[in-house]
């Protein structure tokens, strides 16, 4: 890693950066250049970088739009921790800079630049200048120069032209101004257990690959990436010179499916027609080309809504016959009923059987005076844990398997007796940083993807399920109700922009922002606000000769039958009122035109997609 904090200036000539700090090498030193005539990303020498300048922490990179270029900067950073002396950041506030100082902007434009500016305000991002976040800890350090993994480069788009640019005429430099981020938690805490100062943190990173919002990124593609991807590792650092990783990751069931929202509490589950498990295939082959064995923990619940997708990721399995892959099933619901929300580590007895170790993670001793390092065991295989969110079940048990291996590393530094039985969780100081680590990374990861912090925190932090946890998660469910259906498309549709998997000057034809659906579904919400106002005024606000007076009573009614009418008309056609996303196709809908008898166009409106079907009731 070479990126470090850069000085950032701009002229009617367009942008400059170039590196704050002194190069040793000055023959290496250079200076980016984004041309505000031509929009092209140039590199000039440090005499041309103008005299008054700023320093910004890091270039994101340059995104193009319907007509202007923009660099992307993250202006400050603030320090989550070090990993063995490096220090990992935060960033905390961006910019959005056009090429050209004064830049034409249209209605789409406009809209683009929202979108953008919605994806970073709520993207947690953090790097390193001198450590690669996109890799774990071991794979970082069995093998020396290991390329970033692209599946965690959130800013892969962001830097395609630099790294272009640096490929084709192999410009070393430009390392310079590439600064890999991630999406996601990193926080690393240091503390003291038994006398001896140590370090434990959270990294989780998000894949950039099928991206998105709860219920418009679900399931398989095509590629064999699966929506609501995460790998989290915890950290383990002691003073003394052992440094432990032990990593696992999350995503969704890896078979076609959708929850198809329609403004009812429960969406319409559907499930791909393709049952050949090719992609499911895709997916497995390259996790256990990474991980090793994979130990595949499947919390959905195994009756009513949830139980298609169960069975179809059963099938799955058994068809992939892979002795790599060893699952087993966890009736979360069941289980912890009534709260006994302790009872998840019969699960940690399930996997044993079948294979599982805590002795399973990477292990590497530092020589304190010398620095030499010397690997000791490596991680060979993960739990892949998935519910239907892979939020809130899953974190409760990511957080549980965590906790049973950091008792084997303590052990393993030799900072508790393995004869005496004595536990790591009876230091309540350090029991209470690792549970708000889980839960602090919970929300994080469950804001990314349902738009709200996690449920079920309250046993992450407190190791008990409350009451007042239980009311918290009843207001977060009411949210993600109301996000996931009224305003999750803007929000996916930034994913998509920032991502790269919708390029505006290349993708867009005719605006994809009006709304285009019938003149009738579009005036019914506004029919229901008019009507349920007139019911209220007739109540409390009645003619002069009172509230039985006929006038007054015939409004009522009438302005009650229409927002009677018009409600039931809401819910029975919600799929047309969902927010949808407006910039890629989400796959299980499809979007009709709507004529009248004349074949006049009358607008669009969205129908489920035949690829995808209702299961079949057992």
């Amino acid at each position: 890693m070479s990126a470090g904090p850069l000085l950032f200036a701009q002229t009617s000539e367009g942008l400059f950066f170039k590196r704050a700090d002194s190069i040793k090498d000055t023959t290496k030193e250079s200076v980016i250049f984004l041309c505000s005539q031509d929009q092209s990303i140039k590199v000039t020498t440090k005499d041309q970088f103008p005299s008054q300048s700023k320093r910004v922490a890091a270039l994101l990179g340059f995104i193009k739009l319907k007509l202007n270029k923009y660099a992307i900067i993250a202006n400050s950073v603030e320090e989550t921790g070090k990993i063995n002396n490096h220090s990992i950041y935060k960033v905390v506030s961006h910019s959005i800079v056009p090429c050209k100082v004064i830049s034409r902007i249209d209605s789409d434009e406009s809209e683009y630049l929202k979108l953008l500016e919605l994806q970073l305000k709520n993207a947690t991002l953090f790097f390193s200048y001198t450590y690669d976040l996109t890799n774990s800890l071991q794979r970082n350090s069995v093998a020396k120069d290991t390329p970033v993994d692209d599946r965690f480069f959130w800013n892969h788009f962001l830097t395609e032209e630099l790294r272009s640019l640096r490929d084709t005429n192999n410009l070393t430099q430009l390392n310079n101004f590439i600064q890999p981020v991630i999406y996601g938690y990193v926080k690393v805490t240091d503390t003291i257990f038994h006398s001896t100062p140590i370090s434990i943190g959270l990294i989780t990173r998000r894949s950039r690959l099928r991206a998105g919002t709860r219920y418009f990124r679900r399931g398989v593609d095509h590629d064999g990436n699966v929506g609501n991807f995460n790998e989290t590792e915890q950290i383990l650092i002691v003073n003394s010179g052992d440094v432990f990783s032990f990593l696992q990751t999350r995503g969704s069931v890896p078979v076609h499916w959708a929850e198809i929202n329609n403004l009812k509490y429960k969406p319409n589950l559907v499930l791909g027609d393709n049952f050949d498990w090719e992609d499911s295939k895709k997916h497995f082959d390259e996790q256990v080309a990474l991980y090793g064995d994979n130990y595949l923990v499947n919390l959905v619940n195994q009756t009513g809504h949830e139980k298609p997708v169960k069975d179809a990721y059963e099938k799955a399995v058994e068809s992939l016959n892979n002795e790599k892959l060893h699952y087993v099933y966890f009736d979360f619901h069941h289980e912890c009923r009534k709260m006994k929300w302790h009872r998840v580590k019969l699960l940690i007895e399930h996997l044993t059987k079948l294979g599982l170790s805590n002795e399973d993670f990477f292990h590497m001793s530092i020589d304190v005076a010398t620095g030499t390092k010397k690997i000791i065991n490596e991680q060979h295989s993960t739990v892949r844990t998935n519910c239907m969110d892979c939020l809130d079940r899953t974190n409760v048990v990511q957080s549980v398997l965590a906790h049973w291996v950091l008792q084997k590393e303590f052990e393993t530094a030799g900072l508790i007796d393995p004869t005496s039985k004595s536990l790591w969780e009876n230091d309540k100081s350090l029991l209470f940083k690792f549970q708000n680590l889980w839960a602090d990374n919970a929300d994080a990861v469950s804001a990314s993807y349902s738009g709200t912090g996690a449920l079920k925190t309250d046993f992450t932090r407190t190791g008990k399920r409350t009451r007042l946890g239980a009311f918290n998660d009843f207001i977060n469910s009411a949210s993600r109700y109301y996000q996931n259906n009224l305003t999750d498309g803007p929000r996916q549709d930034s994913y998509d922009l920032f991502l790269g998997n919708f390029k505006p000057y290349v993708t867009s034809i005719k605006s994809p922002f009006p709304d285009r659906r019938p003149a009738l579904i579009q005036i019914v919400p506004y029919l229901i606000c008019v009507s349920f106002a007139a019911m209220l005024m007739s109540i409390f606000f009645p003619r002069s000769t009172g509230f039985w007076d006929p006038m007054n009573v015939s409004y009522l009614i009438t302005s009650a039958s229409i927002f009677g009418l018009t409600f039931y008309y809401l819910f029975a056609n919600g799929i047309q009122y969902v927010n949808w996303p407006k910039l890629v196709d989400v796959g299980f809908l499809v979007v009709h035109q709507t004529h009248n008898k004349e074949q006049v166009f009358k607008g669009l409106k969205y129908v489920q997609n035949s690829s995808f079907v209702k299961p079949k009731k057992d």
